[in-house]
């Protein structure tokens, strides 16, 4: 809660929610329309939304907690955040894959770090999941109800998520799991741990802190956990934003998960 109460008045959380929900009217008025889209490095789309909406949160977010560093997928990236003592990691649209191609798993992400680590994330899924909010040591919700991970330790009918690869090593341990459909959005893959809805969800490597800060806050909030595949926390704002592998699950089952893919060679 320390961390919480240094970051604004009680209508904070409020103010956060409109300006997220608003970022995702935006991209709605041209989700399955017509609009700009074009690749930028690596091969990666982008859309005249993901900008709108970037320049939108940025001037908007920067109001709400003036002192806050900024990172975003779709703006330069500025070294000074790294003296930043909080810092607002935002992807306009996580997803933008499924947004181009008309598909419904895509999200507004956006979280507060400080010090390293998300202590507020707002998550907005317009066309599919809802609203998800998260302040560290709150809970977390989506569309105002509280959310928790799914207990339990065994994998017995599971349903798991993430890269093919990752699934099929889990798999050889764990046979009776369900691997879901992709999930285009990591954001969302992630953070529907929170919920139940998926019991394992796997990253592959090279994600970035705007894929990750929300829904790794949202995990945490409901009662599970998202680590790399040695059971380590992501650290947020270094200069390299990208991150290993990770694993998302409830905390019951994490150690479990992290041992299978650890592998028997492995300490």
């Amino acid at each position: 809660m320390r961390a919480i109460e240094t970051i604004a008045p009680p209508s904070f959380k409020e103010e956060l929610s409109a300006i997220v929900r608003e970022a995702g009217a935006i991209a709605e008025k041209t989700f399955r329309g017509s609009f700009k889209h074009w690749t930028k490095g690596h091969g990666s789309p982008v859309t005249e939304a993901d900008i709108a909406i970037d320049r939108f949160l940025r001037e908007r977010l920067e109001r709400l907690a003036p002192d806050a560093g900024w990172l975003s997928e779709e703006t330069e990236d500025d070294p000074a955040r790294l003296s930043a003592r909080r810092l607002w990691v935002v992807d306009p649209i996580d997803g933008t894959r499924a947004y181009v191609a008309g598909l419904v798993d895509w999200a507004v992400s956006v979280a507060l770090v400080e010090n390293g680590r998300p202590v507020v994330a707002a998550l907005f899924s317009p066309m599919d999941d809802g609203f998800y909010l998260a302040m560290a040591g709150e809970g977390a919700t989506l569309n105002g109800a509280k959310i928790a991970a799914s207990e339990g330790t065994d994998f017995g009918a599971a349903r798991v998520a993430g890269p093919k690869r990752r699934i099929d090593q889990f798999a050889k341990a764990e046979p009776t799991i369900i691997a879901e459909p992709k999930v285009h959005s990591l954001a969302l893959r992630i953070a529907r741990i929170g919920t139940g809805r998926l019991d394992v969800a796997f990253a592959g490597p090279d994600s970035h802190d705007w894929d990750l800060a929300a829904a790794d806050l949202l995990v945490h909030e409901a009662g599970g956990a998202l680590t790399t595949l040695d059971g380590q926390p992501p650290v947020y704002n270094r200069a390299d934003a990208r991150h290993d592998a990770l694993v998302a699950t409830g905390r019951a089952r994490h150690e479990r998960v992290i041992d299978i893919m650890r592998g028997p060679s492995r300490p």
